[in-house]
């Protein structure tokens, strides 16, 4: 029996689309379904593509929402087959975004698909929001959309986003929120003088330890049942001119909050520069707001898709927020529901990319069971 799944995600796959690219893929989904009675849109701008797709304007609208571009292969030599011709080895399916997530977005076009044969007349509304703007800086992706949509009024009542979430077995996790993202760029100035006479200079670095250190040490809320305690990271420091007998007149510092439900990131910004004020330093201090937690509580589509997951899979999904920031980021702005389910996520980003074949189609029935369910197609 043909895995129609499964031949789509390899025409997918074979389309590179390394961000913000999407190759043609969005194209496939648009020569699918419109046939079937989706309209489809597209929103464009900055080299980004974005689709949105809808078949019917009655409530509840159930979206299912991805993305089409992926991230760079990597060394390719280390690759065991092309990244971008897919292949089965050894019972997987492998590919530059195999799992993450162009898998997903066969399985619900398939999904979509089966839904409108055996109910033409569904009620409610279907559609798809996709884009080639995930992987990358993600400010011409899906908050154009969001963009839009909120600019005519339109709501979406539940999203499923496909991001691979499945940790150890296909089916084990269901996303229902993320943490929030906010990055710091922060540039502690000095005056750069000759090691050897330290006192005609001032050393950003040694200013700026007693700082550091109090950042690090400080605990930023406590947490709550969904998400655990705010976190403070430093990525990168950098001061200095190479040579070993300069005090450099600055010091870069590149850090992260992932910060919960129980801080703000206005709140966070404001205790940072009290740190810093309070240890006298000269600085400059530019932030980037990632994205804010959102958190979907248990209800409607949380309580659905679990059933959903567990009448599949065989497995009862944990509920969690663990992970990086998603899409679903924007999209909680015109949806008060929106949850993450998709494969398991053991080799995204890396190289040899693979999903297994096991997983494919009940990938689809979970999307289209789902969907149903939340339609309220009898």
């Amino acid at each position: 029996m043909k895995n129609e799944t499964l031949e789509l995600a390899k025409a997918l796959l074979a389309r590179p689309s390394v961000s913000p690219e999407d190759g043609g893929c969005q194209q496939l989904i648009v020569d699918r379904l419109v046939p079937l009675g989706f309209r489809a849109e597209t929103i464009a701008g900055g080299g980004v593509t974005n689709l949105w797709i809808r078949r019917g304007t009655a409530r509840p609208l159930v979206a299912l929402a991805g993305h089409t571009d992926v991230v760079p292969p990597g060394p390719l030599e280390m690759w065991h087959t092309d990244p971008f011709v897919p292949t089965i080895r050894e019972g997987q399916l492998h590919a530059r975004g195999a799992a993450d997530m162009k898998t997903s977005i066969a399985a619900f076009v398939v999904a979509c698909e089966r839904i409108v044969a055996a109910h033409p007349g569904h009620p409610g509304s279907l559609a798809l929001l996709v884009t080639s703007d995930e992987e990358g800086p993600a400010v011409d992706g899906t908050v154009r959309v969001v963009e839009a949509l909120k600019a005519r009024g339109e709501t979406i009542d539940y999203c499923i986003v496909g991001e691979p979430t499945s940790v150890e077995r296909f089916g084990d996790t269901i996303k229902n929120g993320r943490r929030g993202s906010l990055s710091g760029r922060l540039a502690v100035k000095g005056i750069q003088c000759h090691l050897a006479y330290p006192h005609r200079g001032r050393n950003p670095i040694l200013q700026f330890a007693p700082a550091l250190a109090e950042l690090a040490a400080t605990k930023w809320d406590e947490g709550n049942a969904h998400f655990p305690p705010t976190a403070w990271q430093v990525s990168n420091i950098h001061g200095g001119t190479g040579a070993t007998n300069i005090i450099p007149g600055e010091v870069v510092v590149d850090f992260n909050f992932r910060f919960s439900t129980e801080s703000t990131a206005e709140g966070l910004k404001a205790r940072v520069h009290e740190v810093l004020d309070r240890h006298g330093l000269e600085y400059s201090l530019d932030w980037v707001l990632g994205g804010k937690p959102f958190l979907t509580a248990r209800g409607r589509l949380v309580e659905t898709l679990s059933r959903v997951v567990e009448r599949v899979s065989g497995v009862k999904p944990e509920i969690s927020t663990t992970g990086g920031t998603s899409d679903g980021r924007f999209i909680i702005d015109v949806c008060p529901e929106v949850v993450e389910f998709g494969p398991v996520n053991r080799s995204i980003h890396k190289v040899n990319e693979a999903v297994s074949l096991a997983e494919i189609e009940p990938l689809a029935d979970v999307y289209r069971l789902a969907c149903e369910e939340l339609l309220g197609v009898k």
